[in-house]
């Protein structure tokens, strides 16, 4: 196929491949590009006569891609990010005037504790625009970026997309937040010996200071376990419960009032939290001025 013959080519459909072969299913591509399930199974025939190739075989519940399919889909990927590089670079963006949407993904506790003052920020430069925040801790990130379900995300990041792009904001060190009034820092054995309270957002009672307590041969006993930040405070007051989180959420739990922050018995090195952003963005204006915000707001001097 020469140049000229791509004045037949319906681009849309190339983005409805790429969608489809991300979801692996009719039903769910056609969700996220806003469209009927009937428009989309039209597409998908449109892309298999244009291809010449079934590229979906249902099986079961699931639809499998064909060779031909992942062949196309690997060579196809870099081409439409190329594709959105150069529209980017010719666009302007005007926050004091746009009504762009965001969607970002963020870890309960960034949320939390530092979407407010983000939040703010954003408001006050760019009143018109809508922010969609998706939980996107550090099992989900890589699949929402993969997918374009977020263009950028904060959190602790592992296991990254390959064109992912990754900048620290902050070095993260734990504290320990209790309701008791009783004088003086935990110790080790008091830390061990108190109930914990844990934020987990998949359920998972086993974390990073459990790691930590095994090599001293040692464990805590975990009493309860929450999906999420905002409730912690009030779980703890009153109680013998003690909760291990992030510093800036503490500071936030703190200064709700009935609770004070202590420092975890516990030598660990500070976490980094992280900004992550897929490279087709990178040079995009609207989102080189989302993430010189989260930036601005987010980050340290530190990092």
């Amino acid at each position: 196929m020469n140049r000229s013959d791509l004045r037949g080519i319906d681009f849309k459909l190339l983005v409805m491949f790429e969608t489809l072969m991300q979801e692996r299913s009719v039903s769910r591509a056609a969700e996220r590009l806003f469209l009927g399930q009937p428009a989309t199974s039209a597409a998908l025939a449109r892309l298999r006569d244009i291809f010449d190739d079934p590229l979906l075989v249902r099986t079961g519940r699931q639809m499998v891609p064909t060779a031909r399919a992942l062949e196309i889909y690997e060579q196809l990927q870099p081409a439409l990010d190329a594709i959105s590089n150069v529209l980017s670079q010719t666009s302007n963006f005007d926050p004091a005037t746009s009504e762009a949407i965001f969607r970002v993904g963020f870890t309960d506790d960034v949320e939390f504790a530092l979407l407010p003052a983000l939040l703010k920020r954003l408001r006050g430069e760019a009143p018109g625009i809508v922010l969609v925040v998706r939980r996107a801790d550090f099992h989900l990130m890589p699949q929402l970026l993969n997918t374009g379900e977020i263009t950028v995300a904060v959190g602790y990041a592992r296991e990254l997309p390959a064109n992912a792009k990754q900048k620290t904001l902050r070095y993260a060190r734990p504290k320990v937040l209790r309701a008791d009034g009783r004088l003086g820092a935990l110790t080790l054995d008091e830390y061990c010996e108190r109930p914990h309270a844990l934020v987990s957002f998949d359920g998972d009672l086993h974390g990073y200071v459990d790691d930590l307590l095994t090599t001293l041969g040692r464990k805590r006993r975990i009493v309860l376990a929450v999906p999420q930040f905002n409730s912690l405070a009030s779980l703890l007051k009153d109680t013998d419960m003690i909760a291990t989180v992030p510093e800036y959420a503490a500071d936030v739990l703190a200064a709700q009032g009935g609770l004070r922050v202590d420092e975890l018995p516990l030598e660990r090195a500070p976490s980094p939290l992280s900004m992550v952003w897929q490279s087709v963005h990178d040079t995009d204006p609207a989102e080189r001025w989302l993430r010189a915000r989260i930036q601005m707001v987010l980050g340290d001097d530190e990092a």
